[in-house]
């Protein structure tokens, strides 16, 4: 039974098994500009800071001005809405659903490295009209992290799209100097 659980990493690692986030960075992500166009924002929203953040974690370098020879993630569309799940006896709302969807483009100067795509991200909650303070501060701390979730998500589509991508480029084969008989 030791014997198995001091193999079994020794496994998992020669099979390319990573834990999430561990995994080296494709060389199309060492250095990323990290392009946020939202309207009427004064801070730059969480799902961008965290996408700076987990990008600078795995080794990336984040540059702060676009360069045709550097990625460049685009995000844009960023929208936040509120869904009213259920209506109590007295006809005010009870639960709501609160829905984050953002668009988002990967490229390096005319080059689309993964093509655009949009993700959503929901999270449900409950409300007490009677805590209706500590509620707005429940939904403000929930849309933080939904932004955070997009994020993660963000990374894992754009890690695998880009290792999709390197794992089905085939080299082209040598031309033979004389031809085969």
């Amino acid at each position: 039974m030791r014997a198995c659980l001091l193999i079994l990493p020794l496994l998992l690692t020669a099979c390319g098994f990573h834990l999430a986030g561990r995994r080296p960075l494709s060389d199309d992500l060492r250095k990323v500009y990290v392009d946020t166009v939202m309207q009427y924002t004064v801070t730059e929203p969480p799902v961008e800071t965290q996408l700076r953040a987990i990008l600078q974690r795995r080794g990336a370098t984040v540059i702060n001005q676009a360069d045709s020879k550097v990625t460049t993630i685009r995000l844009t569309k960023l929208e936040e809405t509120r869904e009213v799940l259920s209506i109590g006896t007295d006809g005010k709302a009870n639960e709501f659903r609160l829905v984050t969807r953002v668009h988002y483009e990967v490229f390096r100067g005319a080059t689309t490295l993964v093509t655009p795509g949009d993700l959503v991200a929901t999270r449900d909650y409950s409300f007490d009209p009677q805590q209706v303070l500590a509620k707005e501060v429940e939904e403000q701390r929930l849309r933080e992290f939904i932004q955070s979730q997009l994020a993660e998500l963000l990374m894992l589509r754009i890690d695998a799209a880009l290792t999709y991508h390197s794992a089905t480029v085939v080299p082209a084969a040598p031309v033979d100097a004389e031809p085969a008989h």
